[in-house]
């Protein structure tokens, strides 16, 4: 129903969404020249065809999405709360693909963290994307977060020569503050009693 009400009000006002595609598709394009200035600069960074294609995707993807929920809602909180989560959102996949937040990059560990972006994504869509919703499912996400962490010591992953107990704590912690900070957001906007627009209006 609401992917379907948003496709609805995309074909509606086609003009409105070929300007944020466009524009979003510029800025994760602009974003680009950093890596790629880097590139010339440093042997240190070494990105290939592929590298930036998936960087330009995940830029586009995590922006897109931030210009879709929060167009249509008149409160600066609710704003700052979707582009918490939205960023780390991105900043969790990102990490995986690069280095991996549990041992390296190819430790299957690492696809523990898709079931904190599904609490995510289909939290989102229960809770209709209202602040009192919201507020749960990003809770929901911190404590998912904060479990692969536990899991992750229990199977004493943290012997891997990848990661220490204390990098593991220490980089999940960091995101799980990240999604803890994404839920009080959405709760100022609760208690504040602002009022949000739908998405769906």
């Amino acid at each position: 129903m609401i992917l379907s009400s948003i496709i609805y009000k995309s074909i509606k006002t086609p003009n409105t969404i070929i300007q944020y595609v466009f524009g979003v598709a510029l800025l994760a394009a602009v974003l680009l020249l950093l890596p790629l200035l880097a590139m010339l600069i440093t042997k240190e960074v070494d990105w290939s065809l592929f590298d930036f294609v998936a960087a330009w995707i995940l830029l586009f993807s995590a922006g897109f999405t931030y210009r879709m929920v929060a167009r249509k809602m008149n409160n600066i909180m609710y704003k700052a709360a979707v582009g918490v989560a939205v960023g780390t959102s991105l900043l969790l996949i990102w990490s995986n693909l690069a280095v991996g937040l549990i041992g390296s990059e190819d430790n299957p560990a690492n696809w523990m963290y898709i079931g904190v972006l599904a609490i995510g994504f289909l939290g989102a869509i229960i809770a209709r994307l209202q602040p009192k919703g919201m507020y749960r499912v990003l809770f929901s996400m911190a404590f998912a977060h904060a479990l692969i962490a536990v899991i992750a010591l229990i199977a004493h992953l943290d012997l891997s020569a990848e990661s220490s107990a204390i990098e593991i704590l220490g980089v999940n912690g960091f995101f799980v503050v990240l999604w803890i900070g994404s839920a009080l957001l959405f709760r100022s906007v609760k208690e504040a009693q602002m009022p949000v627009n739908s998405i769906l209006e």
